[in-house]
């Protein structure tokens, strides 16, 4: 490595400083203020030096990481969004006693391992980072070591991660056995014909099976509603968004280059995109708890994702960024929303809970409202725009059937939406508790996302073409 190289790596840097600094300021002086305001300047620090890296790009540092246009528009929106979350931990945790500095250490670690992964074009910095975001997701999980919800959320999602972790390992195995090498861009080899997919594709198959659970897609979904119910607010949110965005956009580079070599791939990755529309859409149908709701959507969704992927062109994995960056806001959105309604005792995640918000909390309930509708795919929302971009691409490779499945189960989805809609506008229950006050911080927060969501459905050109621009530079 040299002294470009370096430079080309000073996001990933910073935010490894960011952790050393932060494990030391609460070593030296116990303080949930300070402590916030370290991890949030050194997310701050590393996203703006992204700009610093830009003329740099694209650069391969070593074999392990190659820091492109694409990596970099994914670093910026998992650094955004982890910054977020940060500030939604800070109003979250203010309620609580005990100690609450080492969850911001965690989550710095936990975006860490993200951008490793957005970064990765070999099988050990893949492994790498999807281990550092792992061991660091358990201990967020089950922070709250006084609910026992909490505590079950993160038992389990440590043995399915373990099992997981090791149909992942078995199936690189099997790639590295057949091709000789760990590099992604070595799956693109036209001589990879014949006889050697003998173990190329079981081998990729095994791996999709690894990313499948972190993706939380059909049939590796059983742990999410748990985990999302059982875990912080915060948490919830940022396992939903920056842990699966990152994982996103490594699937993209990975199977860019392995599904090349088969239809065997392609159709298993349209059952599961299938079977994720289908059952989460289904199962959301039967929830009373916000965060069940939220949960099951999320399978939904990267079935809608997965859609856009197997358009196989620039068009669809310029769809799928879109599409991560209105799932991202709106996600964000809601879980800080369920956090700021939160108490000491319990997460505001009961349906009931939300019941006659309009009436005590007209602005928050209007958010959430949006909110809801842009999930569902309403027109003026990005979630209108990301569905239809998504359509668009899966016309542009006639991918009838999945685009059918697509409409049908989005239909089926607007009834839970709406059906939450319904409870913040129903008439408030007698008794119910009075809303704390919101943090200027999650305020703000709160009030940027909602800006983001309708100003981007309703003019989304400056994203689209940030986006056109940075996603030529997948490999």
């Amino acid at each position: 490595m040299n002294a470009t190289d370096t430079l080309a790596l000073l996001p990933l840097l910073l935010l490894a400083a960011t952790a050393v600094v932060v494990m030391l300021g609460i070593a030296a002086k116990r303080s949930h203020a300070l402590t916030a305001g370290l991890t949030l300047t050194g997310f701050a620090a590393s996203f703006l030096s992204i700009y610093v890296v830009v003329p740099l790009v694209p650069r391969q540092v070593s074999m392990l990481l190659l820091i492109d246009s694409y990596a970099l528009f994914y670093l910026g929106l998992i650094i955004a969004s982890s910054a977020m979350v940060a500030v939604f931990t800070y109003q979250y945790f203010a309620k609580h006693d005990g100690q609450r500095e080492e969850l911001y250490l965690l989550l710095v670690l936990a975006t860490l391992g993200c951008g490793v992964l957005v970064t990765s074009v070999h099988f050990v910095s893949f492994l790498l980072g999807l281990e550092i975001l792992s061991i660091s997701l358990y201990g967020m999980v089950a922070y709250l070591t006084n609910r026992g919800h909490a505590l079950e959320a993160g038992i389990k999602y440590l043995i399915l991660a373990s099992a997981s972790a090791a149909f992942l390992l078995f199936g690189l195995a099997l790639i590295y056995a057949d091709t000789g090498t760990m590099t992604f861009s070595s799956l693109r080899d036209p001589s990879l014909s014949g006889s050697t997919l003998a173990l190329l594709l079981p081998g990729i198959a095994l791996t999709v099976t690894g990313i499948g659970f972190k993706l939380g897609v059909v049939p590796f979904h059983l742990w999410i509603p748990d985990v999302y119910e059982g875990a912080p607010a915060p948490v919830a949110a940022f396992v939903a968004t920056t842990s699966k965005t990152a994982v996103v956009a490594l699937l993209l580079r990975f199977l860019a280059a392995g599904t090349q070599q088969s239809h065997a791939v392609f159709f298993l990755l349209s059952v599961i995109a299938v079977a994720s529309m289908l059952v989460g859409n289904v199962l959301a149908l039967r929830q009373n708890n916000v965060k069940r709701i939220l949960a099951y959507s999320s399978i939904a969704h990267f079935g809608y994702i997965l859609v856009a992927f197997l358009a196989g062109t620039t068009m669809g994995a310029s769809a799928v960024a879109f599409y991560l960056v209105a799932y991202t806001v709106t996600i964000l959105a809601a879980f800080g929303i369920v956090t700021v309604l939160s108490t000491s005792e319990a997460d505001a995640d009961d349906l009931e809970d939300h019941r006659g918000l309009f009436w005590r909390r007209p602005v928050l309930a209007s958010v959430f409202t949006a909110v809801l509708l842009s999930l569902a795919g309403i027109p003026a929302t990005m979630g209108f725009i990301g569905k239809f971009y998504i359509l668009a691409s899966g016309a542009n490779a006639s991918a009838w059937p999945l685009m059918l499945v697509l409409v049908l189960t989005s239909v089926i989805g607007l009834f839970y939406y709406l059906r939450v809609v319904v409870t913040l506008f129903s008439a408030s229950p007698e008794g119910q508790v009075s809303i704390q006050s919101l943090g200027r911080g999650s305020a703000l927060v709160l009030g940027g996302l909602a800006v983001l969501l309708i100003g981007f459905g309703v003019y989304p050109a400056p994203l689209l073409n940030l986006i056109r621009a940075t996603i030529g530079g997948l490999h």
